[in-house]
């Protein structure tokens, strides 16, 4: 991939998600965002203007549902649903009534499920072919974290789709509590950062450019953006490693329970034919079950790989032009919810990888 100038966008425009619970802080996160420089080419996607505690001193100019802050960042409310809010961003950008902006930081409610947002990043047409998702970043608080997590599915989810988690409120509770959140959520998603926010802040460039391909430099971050790594090496006997089987603990609600976390590691190259046909069955018969996927595969024919990326029915694949490393292994990335290692593995492998009857 060539460099290109400074001064050109990129293919698409990366799009970071922040969600949490109620009461997490995301909000604070947020509002500490917007003042900072890092964040002078984005536009930011809120319900309201009045909860992100706008200071009036950083606001340069406002309209009904648009506000610049002083820093250049561009604030929309969403007015309709999201794919309107974004279809209409770029035209308006298209047309110059509102600055360039080269990303997009979405705020969710505390009740929501990040997985339509995903959804519609991956669905609409418009919006895929403008827009691609760079992260999504969760909340999570340290004084009332686990009671959302015992007693919130949303929560658990929340968390187990996370690209980033950040801790929040660690300073109104004692030091093995924290540590003991820190171990649930990273039980739930292994693969995720977790990063402490002092009193609301942590710097923008920790939490953006989280993606496959990162903005600044043009350059694709496999590994990155997968963190195979994190689940642990996989077994001698060959193939498929599942970190998170030994469950949440004792103490842990049941939620915890169903949330696991795969990677799935192939030695050999894919026979297309059939590893696909298979996937797909799995995304089909399966797809409320899958809460992200993500996966970077040595197909056989290929002269790069071939990454996967998807959550629950919607899925994209991506043919890059290189491998990263001189590793050739296949690695799949799974959150799943009441869907085990072995159940998953056999599926995938319904038919032997030469194309034989399994």
């Amino acid at each position: 991939m060539t460099a290109s100038a400074p001064s050109e966008l990129p293919p698409t425009i990366p799009v970071s998600v922040i969600t949490g619970f109620l009461g997490s802080g995301k909000t604070t996160l947020l509002s500490h965002m917007v003042r900072s420089p890092a964040m002078s080419d984005a536009a930011v996607i809120i319900n309201e203007f009045g909860e992100i505690g706008l200071d009036h001193q950083l606001v340069a100019a406002s309209s009904d549902d648009i506000v610049l802050m002083s820093s250049g960042c561009l604030c929309c409310t969403i007015r309709g649903d999201l794919v309107n809010a974004l279809r209409s961003l770029l035209a308006r950008r298209e047309r110059g009534e509102v600055s360039r902006f080269r990303r997009v930081v979405i705020e969710t409610t505390g009740l929501a499920d990040p997985a339509p947002i995903l959804h519609t990043l991956m669905d609409d047409s418009l919006v895929r072919s403008n827009y691609s998702l760079d992260g999504l970043i969760t909340t999570v608080d340290a004084l009332f974290g686990a009671q959302a997590l015992d007693e919130h599915i949303e929560s658990v989810k929340q968390v187990a789709m996370a690209d980033r988690l950040v801790l929040t409120k660690t300073d109104l509770v004692d030091a093995p509590r924290v540590a003991s959140l820190r171990s649930r959520i990273l039980k739930l998603n292994p693969g995720a950062t977790v990063l402490i926010a002092d009193c609301g802040r942590i710097e923008p460039n920790e939490l953006l450019d989280l993606g496959l391909y990162d903005a600044t430099t043009k350059n694709t971050q496999i590994a990155r953006w997968l963190r195979a790594q994190a689940y642990g090496p996989p077994p001698d006997e060959l193939h498929d490693h599942d970190h998170a089987d030994a469950q949440s603990g004792p103490g842990h609600n049941h939620h915890d329970a169903r949330i696991r976390a795969h990677c799935l590691v192939y030695d050999t190259p894919l026979d297309w034919r059939y590893f696909s046909p298979n996937l797909a069955s799995l995304i089909s018969r399966h797809a409320e079950k899958l809460l992200r996927v993500k996966g970077i595969l040595n197909v056989a024919g290929e002269p790069g790989p071939v990454v996967v990326h998807g959550v629950q029915h919607q899925f994209q694949r991506l043919r890059l032009r290189a491998w990263p490393d001189d590793d050739r292994s296949s690695k799949l990335v799974l959150i799943t919810r009441d869907l085990d290692r072995a159940f998953v593995a056999q599926w995938l492998q319904a038919r032997r990888l030469s194309g034989e009857q399994g």
